[in-house]
């Protein structure tokens, strides 16, 4: 016997707030201060783990790769890009099939899980980080751009590989103004996470699993 029985009606209303709460609990809400690496490893602590992992895998600097993921999601996990309307109006799907944290296409998030032989998903930060530093990885290996270079290895995330190689980003005016927002992200990211690198190494992350 329950020590505290509920009645049909109170358990009822009681999952009621209590289910909607749990189901968003899932969801992971986009840092508070973007513009901090400090901030954001603080806040998320399993996100640096996640972070030093890639570095160790790809050699790919934490704060390049987090500040294309700033540029691409904001740091949310089921970003997409807008849809497209024919004649303006008629919702005809999305510009492309990007999704996630870093805006990964279908087909370069399969060469990804083909070549690396990774599952995970795009939606999962850990996931999307390693992605960005196999990605980055190739850019240098590729088109020799070096992985500390975030206004060209930016450049050849959005225009992919051969598009870089024909310089399709040359009149793009707005895209070139973007790789420099980059570019400075990471430069301010490299000096804050220099200030605090040393007391995110001597924190270990509470989640169990």
């Amino acid at each position: 016997m329950s020590v505290f029985p509920l009645s049909r009606h109170t358990l009822g209303k009681w999952l009621l707030v209590a289910l909607p709460l749990l189901l968003s609990g899932c969801a992971v809400t986009p840092p508070s201060n973007q513009g901090n690496i400090c901030q954001i490893f603080r806040q998320y602590p399993d996100w640096y783990q996640d972070a030093k992992a890639m570095k160790n895998e790809w050699g790919t600097p934490i704060p390049v790769a987090m500040a294309i993921i700033k540029q691409e999601s904001s740091f949310r996990e089921s970003a997409r890009p807008p849809k497209h309307y024919a004649l303006g109006f008629i919702p005809w799907g999305r510009v492309t099939s990007a999704y996630g944290y870093a805006q990964a296409v279908n087909g370069t998030w399969s060469d990804y899980l083909a070549s690396t032989g990774n599952g995970g998903s795009r939606d999962d930060f850990g996931d999307a980080l390693m992605f960005i530093g196999w990605y980055t990885s190739a850019t240098q290996r590729q088109l020799g751009i070096s992985k500390w270079d975030a206004y060209d290895q930016y450049l050849a995330y959005h225009e992919g590989w051969g598009g870089y190689r024909r310089g399709s980003y040359r009149n793009k005016l707005g895209l070139l103004r973007v790789a420099r927002r980059v570019q400075q992200q990471a430069q301010t990211y490299t000096w804050q996470l220099n200030q605090c690198r040393q007391e995110l190494d001597a924190k270990k992350s509470w989640w169990p699993f």
